[in-house]
């Protein structure tokens, strides 16, 4: 990895204000950031996190750009989700929080390297549509009872890490791209076994994950989804 990535990386860790909180956040976040990572990611790399997909080869860039924006939709809906419930009063004890706002950081992390990423092979940051958490009613509880959050929460890591892992053969001819992918992977599937744990249910299931299709994916979280992002410009 440069060691300009490296020096952007550790600034953009190192400061509480650098990680996007919220969706205007990201934004203005790939707006002060983003042209130092594009500039960072145009060598060769086998760098950490979402800033190597900056330097995709143009032959797949289309696939590239659908699985990216498919990507940070989910990302979007997951940070979402967890805004939201660390301003609820009382619904996370105390004792939990520190979890979920790690969690949430991540969130923002991959919503903005994502973006990133998505602005550095000529697509544009992508907008979050209305989410409504409970589902369409399914989970009224979400946001005043913890173990429907917790409950709600597991399903979108669970999903997350699925998703990730069905959209891994569209990256299948750019190493970089395929890199990063599998790096959020990793993190994804750390928050859902941090998550069961939480919820006193095992970490894990069987030696094998399944690997859900967009359009499974899609299926299981459209009742999250009020509206259709729409590209930032």
């Amino acid at each position: 990895m440069s060691n300009q990535l490296l020096e952007t990386l550790a600034d953009l860790g190192s400061r509480s204000a650098a990680i996007p909180t919220s969706r205007r956040d990201v934004f203005r976040q790939i707006a002060k950031h983003g042209s130092k990572i594009a500039l960072a990611v145009a060598a060769p790399l086998v760098g950490s996190g979402c800033a190597v997909i900056g330097a995709a080869v143009a032959p797949q860039t289309g696939l590239a750009k659908r699985t990216l924006e498919f990507a940070i939709l989910l990302e979007e809906l997951e940070h979402a989700f967890y805004v939201k419930a660390l301003k609820v009063p009382g619904l996370i004890p105390a004792s939990d929080r520190v979890v979920f706002e790690q969690i949430r950081k991540h969130e923002g992390a991959h919503v903005f390297f994502l973006n990133t990423g998505l602005t550095g092979i000529g697509g544009f940051p992508q907008a979050a549509p209305p989410f409504d958490f409970t589902g369409g009613g399914r989970y009224p509880g979400v946001f005043s009872d913890y173990r429907t959050f917790l409950e709600v929460s597991q399903m979108f890591e669970d999903t997350g890490v699925k998703a990730y892992k069905g959209q891994a053969g569209n990256l299948i001819t750019s190493s970089k791209l395929l890199t990063a992918a599998l790096r959020i992977h990793s993190v994804e599937a750390r928050h859902a076994a941090q998550i069961r744990r939480l919820r006193g249910v095992k970490a894990w299931d069987g030696a094998f994950d399944e690997a859900l299709s967009k359009e499974e994916v899609l299926a299981m979280v459209s009742p999250f989804i009020q509206g259709r992002a729409v590209r930032r410009t």
